[in-house]
């Protein structure tokens, strides 16, 4: 029986998720917990107390991390992004014992949400002359984004440099990424936040690749440069819907 209304002790947590499963062990709960992946309310006397929204992040971890294989780290990015999750500083449980255990303990509020810089005037994009390829120093004269920058946006995957000859080198689309994300970045925006676009992309395309497979069919007849042709037009058409919808969503911001 659930304790507290619609909250659940980690035992009945347990025999809920191993119904899909099996092999889920009650270690593993507190590990995902203490790794920020999940965060249960604890009652007067210590217990973790899950609501169903709880229990519906810990399946997405667990998807995430046994069937798509992604690391933890980005899990817990993954989770906040589809709204599962708080953006909070990661507490080990031990810390959140020792918090409920001792009523002086004071605990650490989560970080503020970044504030978008509101500009004088709008940001101009600087437009360069772009090559096929572009060494690490070559890539931070062109972008004048910050090292530290870069490293995180290629972590998060808007960057996709490649190692030849022992050198790092970024492709002129690289660059156009990394101009485009300037405007942003100069206003404040935290790159975790640029790096969910990649995904929404991803998913555009997954859109995309559905509508158009069977034209890669040996029995459409169509040659490449027809295949491609026609991609590139329900791409297009897509990236039209998207952009309508775009308008609509910012629209209803302030309705």
């Amino acid at each position: 029986m659930s304790v507290t209304g619609t909250k659940m002790r980690i035992g009945e947590v347990h025999t809920l998720l191993r119904a899909d499963y099996p092999d889920i062990e009650l270690s593993k709960i507190r590990y995902y917990e203490d790794k920020g992946l999940v965060q249960p309310e604890r009652s007067r006397k210590g217990y973790r107390l899950y609501s169903d929204r709880d229990v519906a992040c810990l399946r997405e971890a667990i998807r995430l991390a046994q069937e798509e294989f992604v690391p933890l780290r980005v899990v817990r990015l993954r989770l906040i992004e589809q709204g599962l999750l708080d953006e909070a500083p990661v507490t080990s449980t031990r810390e959140a014992a020792r918090s409920v255990s001792n009523p002086r303990v004071v605990a650490i509020p989560p970080a503020p949400k970044p504030r978008l810089t509101v500009m004088a005037r709008p940001v101009e994009t600087v437009v360069v002359e772009t090559t096929e390829s572009y060494s690490s120093s070559d890539f931070l004269a062109a972008t004048g984004i910050d090292a530290d920058d870069v490293n995180q946006m290629i972590s998060l995957g808007l960057l996709l440099p490649v190692a030849e000859n022992g050198s790092t080198q970024f492709s002129s689309l690289d660059v156009r990424v990394a101009l485009a994300a300037t405007p942003l970045i100069a206003r404040g925006a935290d790159l975790r936040l640029l790096g969910a676009l990649r995904r929404v992309v991803e998913r555009e395309m997954g859109i995309v690749d559905d509508l158009t497979a069977s034209l890669r069919s040996p029995v459409s007849g169509l040659s490449l440069d027809e295949v491609q042709a026609v991609t590139a037009e329900v791409a297009g058409e897509v990236a039209v819907l998207r952009s309508v919808l775009h308008e609509r969503a910012v629209r209803a911001i302030f309705d």
